[in-house]
């Protein structure tokens, strides 16, 4: 029976991550994966719908431009769109698979028998001195969901045909940049929130106005505060009942309420690894309640991101390798890649004023940036939230053009403990849309 150092089930962001620097740190390392390399992030999440949103952005820019640019009998190839998609989750694939040349791959569902015991579809046997579960989460399912008429995202991002209309349950980060995909594309969207608004995690009441009125200039119908009680398919159509009584005919359905921990049939419980409600419990060097066995990304809970995910893959080879490293999840930026995109990192104001800290907030429009007003986007704000007494940046938030870039430097800030004035006093160049995060730490500054 082959022995490993370090045995990963599950070959996702942070599976194969962790797999690298493992192998990188002298370890002799085993990844075992029952389907593609990359996971939900590269095969059915964040890399296939990033490139249908840039082929959506596309044909909105050349359809409703005004920049001078005559076009006419403007259109789209849906069947082209998806081979484009299909050819940068390929290349990439390779990518990675090329990377992990260092590592044994393994094919097959991975199952513990013992705390050192890896079974491989039902066939294969491997020892693993450590064990790294990374098998990440699907899209949770409610009603019937046929997959034909009623989708997750696994079958939306596989249509292939945009659908005349489709109710969208869930406005949470999928639900919005499928909004944005089909509404950009000619659907009739209604996106149903059982929640007070539409991306439920964010408390900042300003920026979710401002995603949700561009939302609805582009002609998406969102209704929050009411449940979908009833999905019905008859005759190749969906009728949708909500709570209020009112039922809502679509092409299709797209269920986006979330997702759930892949942890059941490994073999968690007969090992004794703790898990609570799907979710793998850790202690913060990701050690699961076997000390030999640890777990990363989505099916350990938190917030569920591929770069968060991957952090925790380093982390956790290298806690292996005998660093004393621990997880920090203080700075930790998110994105939504709607239309315009939304990106956070650290406190919002409420947030901050909930922990008892007195804070000053900074705001920066894109409508009065030169780079954004060339480029056509200027819709949005950077908003920064910085301690009032010691100037220190706790937070920012972002609507508007590469929201999910400019988070970044905020991101380096707050990880080194630099202040408003370090940003704000720094050259940026002009004219960029980086300005308005240089403008947001200076008018923090001029607050009492």
């Amino acid at each position: 029976m082959e022995e490993f150092d370090v045995v990963v089930i599950g070959a996702g962001p942070g599976g194969y991550t962790a797999a690298l620097r493992a192998a990188e740190l002298g370890k002799s390392v085993a990844i075992v994966e029952e389907r593609e390399i990359g996971g939900t992030c590269l095969n059915r999440g964040c890399i296939p719908t990033k490139a249908l949103l840039r082929c959506a952005e596309v044909y909105e820019l050349v359809k409703n431009g005004k920049s001078g640019v005559l076009a006419e009998n403007i259109s789209y190839d849906l069947g082209a769109i998806n081979e484009r998609k299909e050819e940068i989750v390929k290349k990439l694939r390779n990518g990675i698979e090329f990377l992990l040349k260092n590592v044994e791959i393994k094919r097959g569902r991975g199952r513990l028998l013992d705390r050192t015991t890896v079974e491989i579809g039902g066939k294969e046997k491997i020892k693993a001195k450590n064990i790294i579960i990374a098998t990440g989460s699907e899209p949770a399912l409610i009603f019937n969901v046929d997959r034909k008429n009623v989708l997750t995202s696994d079958e939306a991002l596989q249509l292939e045909e945009i659908p005349d209309s489709i109710l969208i349950i869930g406005a949470g980060a999928i639900g919005l940049e499928f909004a944005t995909l089909f509404a950009t594309f000619g659907a009739r969207v209604t996106m149903v929130e059982m929640m007070d608004q539409i991306l439920p995690g964010l408390r900042d009441r300003k920026l979710i106005t401002l995603l949700r009125r561009s939302l609805v200039k582009k002609g998406v119908e969102i209704k929050t505060g009411v449940k979908i009680e009833s999905v019905n398919i008859k005759d190749d159509a969906v009728f949708s009942k909500l709570s209020n009584g009112e039922i809502i005919e679509s092409e299709k359905v797209l269920v986006s309420i979330g997702r759930m921990f892949n942890s059941s049939e490994l073999g968690l419980e007969k090992v004794g690894v703790k898990v609570e409600n799907g979710r793998i419990v850790v202690d913060e060097r990701l050690r699961t309640s076997i000390q030999n066995i640890y777990a990363i990304g989505d099916v350990i809970g938190g917030q569920l991101l591929a770069h968060k995910a991957m952090y925790e893959g380093i982390v956790a080879a290298e806690v292996i390798a005998g660093s004393e490293r621990k997880v920090d999840y203080r700075v930790m930026p998110w994105a939504v890649f709607s239309k315009p995109e939304i990106a956070s990192v650290g406190l919002t104001e409420q947030e901050a004023k909930d922990e008892g800290i007195e804070v000053i907030t900074g705001e920066s429009l894109f409508g009065a940036n030169g780079k954004a007003l060339c480029e056509g986007k200027s819709e949005g704000e950077v908003k920064v939230v910085v301690d009032k007494k010691t100037k220190e940046i706790l937070g920012a938030q972002i609507i508007g053009p590469e929201a999910s870039v400019m988070i970044s430097e905020l991101a380096v800030a707050m990880q080194n403990g630099n202040l408003a004035k370090d940003i704000g006093d720094t050259v940026h160049v002009h004219p960029t849309l980086s300005e308005v995060v240089m403008e947001a730490c200076r008018n923090a500054l001029f607050k009492k």
